[in-house]
């Protein structure tokens, strides 16, 4: 059931193992996107707009935790590339009390402090209530997050990409229908739609746990696997927090650059909220492609094979670059028309705004598209630190941004935020590639004095 990354072309591995996570990630843009489209058009355009202006402060807290569980799969796809499987378990199960640890903590933090943030974050008024209701469900809900995300990140980190999606599909029709549960049948508003996401991630995570533990004898515990080793706890931190944090970098900067919307009022948080949306779906393939030169990378550093690692990222920067060209096509031709899922077409003037903010995000994506090669490829290699510098380089580029520009040209230099940013994390992205793949070289490579 595992799937071997150090062996065979480059191309094709890399391209199997993506193709089901590009559908899997249409499938978590759907938790939240099939959440927009009913309270949109049922609850009104104020409860969508409520639900739009969490979207950065989930992005923190949920960021973090996919985050991590990300990064504590890192060590388990290098020992399983090493073949060294006693090792690989025993990472598992101190990433399982890791995970846990981290879910509480982060329920307990979130749960007190949600009101506090949001006004932080200056949410309109008329807006405020649905935000809080929707966000404290999902806050609440984290635990179920995490363990979906910590059982996918390790049945991908042994080669399986496929069963997670499986699972992941099974939870999207789930939630499709208590989405119609709660919120037109029991009528429990924007908080409904939160209830439908937290069961049914809960259920897929569930999902999860019983296929790893029934198909993959090679992640069974055997005697002695499970302690607590604090050697290993520290090893999976040191590049599963770098990760977390990244993203929650990463996130600060959508907090911020949120809150600078929320200024400029409700019509351009709706606009924004639907082409957020829109363009979370149209991106999901090249954050699939960067998580896939993660594992690609972590199971071919394990098995000392430089040349594939080089091979394998050349690869998918040409891969990612074509799909870039088609995105910007697309939302450049029919942008408009997807925004009807969300609004009514008589919201002329929303429709615009998200469409103009669409068309802009797009020219930038193959800026994007590499900064996801990069970025998960060096973390894959074991270098967490300097792709966490790069999202301190975004954060700081968004911020600028947000503070001196917006509130000088309003709402075209809220756009512009996000690429700005792009720009900033590929210029050190590159710079850290170039000379960590000469380090990596000459660590793997070992030359023949004769």
């Amino acid at each position: 059931m595992t799937k071997d990354m150090t062996a065979g072309k480059p191309l094709g591995l890399i391209l199997r193992f993506c193709g089901p996570m590009v559908l899997g990630n249409i499938l978590q843009q759907l938790y939240s996107m099939v959440d927009t489209v009913i309270v949109g058009r049922y609850l009104g355009a104020n409860a969508l707009a409520g639900v739009g202006a969490t979207g950065a402060i989930s992005f923190l807290v949920v960021g973090f935790a996919t985050g991590i569980c990300t990064g504590l799969s890192i060590p388990v796809a290098q020992a399983f590339g090493a073949g060294d499987y006693r090792s690989m378990r025993k990472y598992i199960a101190n990433s399982y009390y890791l995970g846990a640890l981290i879910a509480v903590v982060l329920t307990a933090i979130t749960m007190v402090a949600t009101g506090t943030i949001l006004q932080w974050m200056r949410t309109p008024s008329d807006i405020y209530t649905y935000a809080y209701d929707y966000i404290i469900v999902i806050f609440g809900g984290i635990l179920t997050s995490v363990i979906y995300n910590l059982l996918a990140a390790m049945l991908r980190a042994v080669g399986d990409s496929k069963s997670p999606i499986l699972f992941l599909a099974i939870a999207s029709i789930l939630n499709i229908i208590l989405d119609f549960v709660f919120l037109l049948g029991l009528k429990t508003g924007v908080a409904g739609a939160g209830y439908a996401t937290v069961i049914s991630q809960g259920i897929s995570g569930l999902l999860c746990l019983f296929y790893l533990y029934r198909k993959f004898e090679v992640m069974r515990f055997q005697h002695g696997e499970m302690r607590l080793e604090l050697n290993r706890c520290g090893r999976l931190l040191s590049i599963g927090l770098p990760m977390a944090l990244q993203f929650s970098i990463t996130a600060i900067g959508s907090i911020i650059l949120q809150t600078s919307v929320n200024t400029l009022g409700s019509v351009a948080v709706t606009s924004v909220t639907a082409a957020q949306k829109i363009c979370a779906i149209v991106m999901g393939p090249l954050e699939s492609l960067g998580i896939t030169m993660a594992t690609y990378c972590g199971q071919n550093l394990g098995a000392r094979k430089f040349y594939r690692i080089r091979d394998g990222i050349r690869v998918s920067l040409i891969v990612s670059m074509c799909y870039c060209i088609f995105s910007i096509l697309f939302l450049c031709y029919l942008g408009k028309y997807t925004a009807y899922l969300f609004l009514d077409a008589s919201q002329t003037e929303i429709i615009r705004l998200a469409v103009r903010y669409m068309r802009i995000n797009a020219v930038f994506y193959p800026v994007l598209g590499i900064l996801f090669i990069l970025r998960n490829s060096l973390q894959g290699m074991g270098y967490s630190l300097m792709p966490m510098m790069a999202g301190v380089s975004e954060l700081a580029a968004r911020s600028l941004v947000c503070f001196l520009l917006v509130p000088v040209y309003g709402y075209d230099a809220a756009i512009l935020a996000s690429p700005v940013a792009w720009i900033f994390a590929d210029i050190l992205l590159i710079t850290v590639y170039l000379l960590d793949m000469r380090k990596l070289k000459q660590q793997l490579i070992v030359v023949n004095p004769a």
